[in-house]
């Protein structure tokens, strides 16, 4: 009985953690706003790229007004959950639907900086084009020589 009687702040986004199709459908039928956020700020969409739920991004993706580069708390994005993650084929799947690979999350960290596999990696460097990677390697030059502050 007790556990029935914990409330779920936000439907949504447990069903897109969890990687529960049938219960995220269920919620979009109810209306349930598909760019709520949850306490950290975080969107739904966030939650299935960061439990690399390819199936959940999907019907996502199929919403109206479906907020692809909503930033949390910490200021990360959907494609920084997946590229951390290293969910390839939703990073794909992110920058197909035109995700913004310029964003910056609290520690100045690109969705790039964040790829923990080179098919993420990749990705985002094809996506960013050719003017980034120059400056990224001009940068990487004077990185040993750049005093902390």
């Amino acid at each position: 009985m007790a556990e029935q009687a914990e409330s779920i702040d936000n439907p949504l986004h447990e069903a897109a953690k969890r990687g529960n199709l049938s219960w995220l459908r269920e919620c979009l039928d109810n209306r349930v706003g598909v760019n709520g956020l949850d306490k950290a700020g975080n969107t739904a969409l966030y939650w299935a790229c960061h439990g690399g739920h390819k199936d959940i991004v999907e019907v996502l993706f199929t919403q109206p007004n479906v907020e692809l580069n909503q930033q949390n708390k910490l200021g990360d994005t959907a494609l920084h959950a997946a590229a951390w993650k290293g969910y390839a084929d939703i990073v794909e799947m992110l920058l197909a639907k035109g995700a913004r690979t310029d964003i910056r999350n609290n520690e100045k960290k690109l969705a790039l900086d964040m790829a923990t596999n080179a098919a993420s990696a990749s990705l985002l460097k094809k996506k960013q084009g050719p003017d980034i990677m120059r400056t990224l390697s001009n940068a990487e030059e004077y990185l040993d020589d750049e005093d902390s502050d």
